[in-house]
C-alpha cells in the first residue's frame, strides 16, 4: 500500500519538485518529486524554455499551503521520494499542472508498471496532456517561453530604476535582512540580485567559512530572524521598492508583503535594529521603522531584552546662550543664573584632525555665534553623556530659536556633520533621520565643509602685541566712530579682547574713565573685592557679542583705551551703575564721558550697590576736607635743592622694571623730523645694502622693526652667530627684539648718527620704592605702573641722576606741575599705597638726606595702610617680618 503523509510546502524547485516541511517541526525538510511527469528546469547558466512559468504555476498553487502526499516509489541511491499530492481544496498535483500544460508525462512512465491503479492514473495524466497539447497550453504553446535572466545588478542602468517599485519573488533567504530576490523587470527580462532589506540590520545566521571550512555560529536570534522571513516571504509574490546600492554594490530595497513591509514586522518582533546608513535612502519612510523599533524596545523583545528605557527628560526649558565654545557646543544660562554646558544632539562640528574639515572650524563657530549668542532659546535634553578620560559629563540637546531647529540648520548649511551613533545609543536627536537627509543634501549642494574648497580662515593681527604696533593702529581707529567689532574674550570687568573684522586686527581694550577691581586668577587668588562680580557681568553682557568701540588712546603696554558699546549702550556706564567700577576722574574727563559716568556712580552709591554697599554720604564730605588739608601740608617742599621737573613720556617698561622715558621738548621734536627723513632714506632701493660684516656687540645699526616693517635706530646688544640673529635695543624707544642680520643696515650716515642726535630713550626707576621680588606680585606691580602712566604726557621730578650707571631716579606725577607738585599726587606713592611696592629698608646715600625725610615718612604711612588692608603683596601678612 502507498505511503501517505501530511506536510507544508516551503518552496518549489521546479514544476515537478517540492520542498516540504514537517507540520510539527518546521526545521525538518524533505524533497518530494511528482511521479511520472517532468518539467523544464531553472539553471544558472540559462533556464530551459518555460522553466520559470512551469515552476511559477506550481509555486502559486502550493507554497505556504498544507498538502497530503502519497509516495509511489523511492529512488534507493538518492532517497528521493516520488508520488502525487493533494491540496485541502481537493486539487490534485500534478494533474492540475499537466492539464494547464506546464508538465509533460514522461514517455517511459509505466512501462514496467503492473499496478492497475497506477496504470489508470497514467491514463488520466496522458488524457490531460493530450487535451493541453490540442489547446496549445503552457509548454505546448511552442514559442515565447524564454526569459532573459541576469544575475548582476551592474548589468542594468540602476539610475533608471532607482525609486521605482517592481514585482518580485524571493528566491532564497540568507538572513533576516538579506535575500536573493528575482526582479520582474518585464515579461521577458528578470534580474536576480542579492538584496539588503532597507532600513534594518538583523543578527547574522550560521554560515560556513569557504576559506577555512569552519562553521561560524549564528548570532543570537539570527536563525530565528531568517525563519521569520522565510515563513512569510520565501517564494511569495512581493513588491520591491528599489532605494539604492550599498558601498559593495549590493541592491538595497524595501520588500513589501501584501500585509506590509517585512522590515517593520522584524523590528516590531525585536528581530532587527534600524540601520542608520539607510535612513537617507528611505527618507520619511524611516519614521515607521523607528516607531516599530521603539515598540519592541518598550516591550524588551528579543534583541532588546536588556534595553534600558531612557529616563523621562525635563521637557523643554527656556534658556539664554551665554557662550559658543564650538560649532557643536554652547553654554546656556538658566532662569536661576546657573550656567550649563550643552552639546548639540547628533551633530559634530568640523574636526581639527580632518584636513578637509579643520579649515572650517572658525567659520562654523562664527556661524553659530551669530545665530545664538545672547538669544533666548528652547533646550530639549535628549540624553546625557557620562564623564570619561577625555570628556566631562554633559547633556546633549536639541536647541531651537524662534521655532527654528539650530541642530538642523548647522547640518543644512554644511557646518556640522551627523554623528553615526552606536546601535544601542538612544541619546540622539528625535529628528535624526531628518538630520541625515539634510547632510546628504548639503553634500550634493557642496555647502560649507562639503564644498571641497578650503575656507579662507580669517587671520587677526594682534595690534596690542607691542606699543609700536598699537601706535600705528591707534591713529586709524581714533579717527573712526563706533567701529564695529566682536568681544572675543573678557579679561576683567573693564579689560577685553576685541576683534575688528574690517581691519583684520584684534586688540586689548581698556574702558576709558573707569577702574574696575582686579578679577582673581583661575585659582581664585589675587582678586580684589567685587573683581569676580565685575568679570561675571562683563561675561554676561559682553562676551562674544557684536559691539561698537570708540578708541581714544593707547596705554604703555599696547592696550587701547576707549568706550565699548553693546546694543548701543555704554558698558562702562552699566559697570559703574552696578557698583562694580569707580570713575577715574582725570581719564573720564579726557574721554569726554565724565558727566555720564559720575551720574551712574552716584546712582550706584545711593543704591548701595557693589563697591558702595557700605557707602556713607557723610564720609564723602570728610574725605573732601581731608584731601584739602593733606594738599596744604604737602605744599611744603620736600627738598631744599632746586627741583628738576621735566615733561616725559614712558615709552617702555623693561622686564626688570626699569622705565624707558623720553623727555618732551627739543629732543623729541628733532626725533620726529629725523624719523621722517629716516623713513624716506630707507624707501630708496639704493640704500638697501645689507651689512658688509656680521654686526658687533655695541654697534649702532638701522633695524627693521617686526611690528610695522619700518626702520629705526638701534644698538646691538648680543649676537647669535649660528642663527645669524642679533638682539637689538631701539635707542629712541627703549624696547628690544631679536632681528635677523638680513634686516639690519649700517648706521653710518652723518645725518642719522648719535652724534647728530643722541638716543632719546633713557633709563629710569621710581624713587624711594622697591618693587617686590615674587614673580606674581612683580608682574602685578609692572601692570599697575603701566596702567597708571596710561599713555599720557607726565611730569617727572628727577630726584637723582647716577651718571656712572646712566640711571635716573624719578618721581612721576599724573599732571604737568612745576615746583608746586606734591608727593601726594605721585605715581610712586600710589604704587606703595596699593601694595605693589615697599619702602626699602636699606636706603641709598642720596635717599638718606634730610630733604627726603618728609617723603619717606609719607611713604611709610601709606605702606602701613596697605599692610593693614592686606593689599597687593601684603595679602597674606607682612612679608618683611622674620
Amino acid at each position: 500500500m502507498a505511503k501517505q503523509f501530511f506536510a507544508n510546502v516551503k518552496s518549489v524547485l521546479s514544476g515537478d519538485t517540492l520542498v516540504l516541511t514537517s507540520q510539527n517541526n518546521p526545521n525538518a525538510e524533505r524533497t518530494f518529486s511528482l511521479a511520472y511527469v517532468s518539467g523544464p528546469h531553472l539553471r544558472r547558466e540559462g533556464d530551459e524554455p518555460f522553466a520559470f512559468q512551469s515552476r511559477d504555476s506550481l509555486r502559486a498553487l502550493t507554497v505556504g499551503k498544507p498538502v497530503q502526499c502519497t509516495v509511489l516509489y523511492t529512488i534507493p541511491s538518492s532517497g528521493r521520494e516520488y508520488g502525487y499530492a493533494q491540496l485541502q481544496d481537493g486539487v490534485k498535483i500534478p494533474d492540475e499542472l499537466v492539464k494547464a500544460g506546464w508538465l509533460k508525462v514522461r514517455e517511459d512512465a509505466g512501462r514496467k508498471e503492473e499496478s492497475e491503479d497506477v496504470l489508470a492514473r497514467l491514463e488520466t495524466l496522458r488524457g490531460l496532456e493530450a487535451q493541453a497539447k490540442s489547446e496549445g497550453k503552457g509548454l505546448w504553446a511552442g514559442t515565447g517561453g524564454v526569459i532573459d535572466v541576469k544575475n548582476d545588478i551592474a548589468s542594468i542602468d540602476f539610475t533608471q530604476w532607482k525609486g521605482k517599485t517592481v514585482d518580485g519573488l524571493v528566491e532564497r533567504v540568507l538572513s533576516g535582512d538579506r535575500c536573493l530576490v528575482r526582479l520582474k523587470l518585464s515579461d521577458k527580462s528578470h534580474l536576480q540580485a542579492m538584496t539588503l532589506v532597507a532600513g534594518i540590520r538583523s543578527p547574522a545566521t550560521e554560515r560556513a567559512n569557504a576559506s577555512t571550512g569552519q562553521t561560524q555560529a549564528a548570532e543570537e536570534f539570527g536563525n530565528e530572524a531568517r525563519q521569520f522571513v522565510e515563513q512569510r516571504l520565501l517564494q511569495r509574490d512581493i513588491k520591491v521598492e528599489l532605494v539604492g546600492l550599498s558601498q559593495q554594490g549590493q541592491l538595497i530595497a524595501s520588500l513589501i508583503h501584501p500585509r506590509g513591509s517585512i522590515a517593520e514586522f522584524l523590528l516590531a518582533e525585536g528581530l532587527a535594529r534600524c540601520n542608520d546608513y539607510h535612513s537617507t535612502m528611505l527618507g520619511s519612510k524611516m519614521a515607521a521603522l523607528r516607531a516599530a523599533e521603539k515598540k519592541a524596545q518598550a516591550a524588551k523583545l528579543r534583541l532588546h531584552k536588556s534595553h534600558v528605557a531612557k529616563a523621562a527628560g525635563g521637557g523643554t526649558s527656556d534658556m539664554i546662550v551665554s557662550k559658543v565654545q564650538s560649532a557643536d557646543t554652547i553654554f546656556v544660562r538658566t532662569k536661576t543664573g546657573e550656567e550649563k554646558r550643552i552639546s548639540l544632539s547628533s551633530v559634530r562640528g568640523p574636526r581639527a584632525g580632518e584636513p578637509s574639515e579643520a579649515p572650517f572650524r572658525d567659520e562654523a563657530k562664527e556661524y553659530l555665534r551669530k545665530k545664538l549668542i545672547g538669544k533666548h532659546v528652547k533646550v530639549s535634553v535628549d540624553g546625557s553623556k557620562p564623564a570619561s578620560d577625555d570628556f566631562e559629563a554633559r547633556d546633549v540637546a536639541t536647541v531651537t530659536e524662534k521655532g527654528k531647529n539650530i541642530n538642523l540648520a548647522l547640518v543644512q548649511d554644511g557646518y556640522c556633520s551627523v554623528i553615526r551613533h552606536r546601535k544601542d545609543d538612544t541619546d540622539r536627536a528625535p529628528n535624526y533621520d531628518e538630520l541625515l537627509a539634510a547632510q546628504e543634501e548639503a553634500k550634493e549642494k557642496k555647502k560649507g565643509m562639503w564644498s571641497g574648497k578650503a575656507s579662507k580662515v580669517k587671520a587677526y593681527v594682534d595690534a596690542s602685541e607691542s606699543v609700536q604696533r598699537a601706535k600705528i593702529q591707534v591713529s586709524t581707529l581714533s579717527r573712526q566712530k563706533k567701529v564695529p567689532g566682536i568681544v572675543d574674550f573678557c579679561k576683567a570687568g573693564s579689560r577685553f579682547t576685541i576683534l575688528i573684522p574690517r581691519e583684520g586686527i584684534k586688540l586689548t581694550m581698556v574702558l576709558a574713565g573707569v577702574r574696575a577691581p582686579r578679577a582673581p586668577r583661575a585659582n581664585g587668588e589675587n582678586g580684589e573685592p567685587f573683581g569676580q562680580e565685575a568679570l561675571d557681568l562683563a561675561n554676561r553682557r559682553c562676551n562674544q557679542r557684536d559691539c561698537e568701540v570708540d578708541i581714544h588712546d593707547i596705554d604703555k603696554v599696547g592696550g587701547f583705551i576707549g568706550d565699548l558699546y553693546i546694543n548701543r549702550e555704554s558698558f562702562a556706564k552699566a559697570l559703574v551703575e552696578e557698583g562694580l567700577a569707580k570713575v577715574h576722574q582725570y581719564s573720564a574727563e579726557k574721554a569726554g564721558n565724565a558727566n555720564e559716568l559720575l551720574a551712574a556712580e552716584q546712582k550706584a552709591k545711593e543704591g548701595r550697590k557693589g563697591l558702595w554697599h557700605d557707602w556713607d554720604p557723610s564720609q564723602d564730605e570728610i574725605d573732601d576736607e581731608a584731601e584739602t588739608a593733606e594738599t596744604s601740608v604737602e605744599q611744603v617742599p620736600t627738598d631744599k635743592k632746586a627741583a628738576d621737573y621735566r615733561e616725559v613720556i614712558v615709552t617702555n617698561i623693561d622686564a626688570n622694571g626699569r622705565l624707558k622715558v623720553q623727555e618732551i621738548g627739543k629732543g623729541t621734536s628733532a626725533l620726529e623730523i629725523m624719523m621722517n627723513e629716516f623713513k624716506k632714506f630707507h624707501l630708496d632701493s639704493k640704500n638697501s645694502k645689507p651689512l658688509a660684516n656680521p654686526p658687533k656687540t655695541g654697534e649702532y645699526v638701522s633695524a627693521k622693526f617686526s611690528a610695522d616693517g619700518q626702520w629705526y635706530r638701534a644698538r646691538v646688544r648680543s649676537n647669535d652667530r649660528n642663527a645669524k640673529v642679533a638682539e637689538v635695543v631701539y635707542i629712541d624707544y627703549g624696547n628690544s627684539e631679536l632681528i635677523p642680520w638680513a634686516e639690519l643696515r649700517a648706521l653710518d650716515q652723518p645725518q642719522f648718527t648719535v652724534q647728530k642726535l643722541k638716543g632719546q630713550a633713557t633709563d629710569a626707576v621710581l624713587s624711594f620704592i622697591q618693587l617686590p621680588t615674587a614673580t606674581d606680585y612683580f608682574r602685578d606691580a609692572i601692570d599697575f605702573i603701566a596702567e597708571a602712566t596710561d599713555g599720557r604726557n607726565l611730569v617727572a621730578s628727577f630726584d637723582f641722576v647716577d651718571s656712572k650707571e646712566g640711571l635716573s631716579y624719578i618721581t612721576l606725577f599724573d599732571e604737568k606741575a612745576g615746583g608746586s607738585s606734591t608727593f601726594a599726587d605721585s605715581i610712586n606713592k600710589d604704587v606703595v599705597a596699593n601694595g605693589y611696592a615697599m619702602v626699602p629698608k636699606k636706603l641709598k646715600a642720596w635717599e638718606r638726606g634730610s630733604a627726603s625725610e618728609e617723603v619717606l615718612k609719607k611713604l611709610r604711612e601709606v605702606e602701613a595702610e596697605a599692610k593693614a588692608d592686606r593689599r597687593g603683596m601684603w595679602q597674606y601678612g607682612d612679608i618683611t617680618e622674620d
